[in-house]
């Protein structure tokens, strides 16, 4: 509809996660109407967080350092290790302000249709950490759909003979959705009754 420099700006934003046509339009004629000082505060940090964001080497959450401030925490309780998909799973699980333990963030989840296998993710470096001793409890943290599941299944088996208690969240996150789109009473029920695998 649009020509030109817009409407690249409007098919860019478009790519964006949640954003659809109408969305991506109405934040681009935002932009345009916008003051030249906030739209270049905008784009200065996203390209700061670009270069400074990273993954931390021990759980693969975001950092600005090596090590994540969880992984930094010496009053985390290292022996409660959850497991989850993304780091946003981690602020959802961190917006509780109840599970004190350390993660473990997956990089995703196994989807064979979508060319994703168990060496696409961070699995190993799971079954390394859970090795090394001190974890007790591997909590599986994981979106309550079929990539989830089979995730879910596969890191079980795998660390079926590690001698730690594999749990999972409860049932009361609705099937197909994703937990950080889950209210905190309904992901804080689901993690307060997380049973054994």
């Amino acid at each position: 509809m649009f020509q030109g420099i817009v409407q690249d700006l409007i098919d860019e934003l478009g790519m964006l996660p949640g954003v659809g046509p109408k969305s991506a339009q109405r934040i681009a004629f935002y932009v345009l109407g916008a003051e030249s000082a906030s739209i270049e505060r905008l784009a200065s940090t996203l390209t700061e967080v670009k270069r400074r964001i990273r993954f931390c080497e021990v759980c693969g959450n975001i950092a600005e350092e090596e090590r994540c401030a969880i992984c930094l925490d010496e009053r985390r309780n290292g022996e409660l290790l959850c497991v989850v998909e993304e780091p946003r799973d981690v602020f959802a699980i961190e917006r509780l302000r109840e599970y004190r333990g350390r993660y473990h963030v997956l990089g995703g989840a196994i989807d064979p249709i979508g060319g994703v296998g168990p060496a696409d993710l961070r699995i190993q470096e799971l079954q390394d950490r859970v090795s090394q001793g001190g974890v007790t409890e591997v909590i599986l943290a994981l979106d309550p759909n079929v990539q989830g599941e089979a995730t879910s299944t596969y890191i079980a088996r795998t660390l079926a003979d590690s001698g730690v208690e594999v749990t999972r969240l409860a049932s009361g996150l609705p099937v197909g959705g994703d937990l950080d789109y889950a209210d905190e009473m309904t992901l804080g029920r689901a993690f307060a009754g997380r049973r054994a695998f």
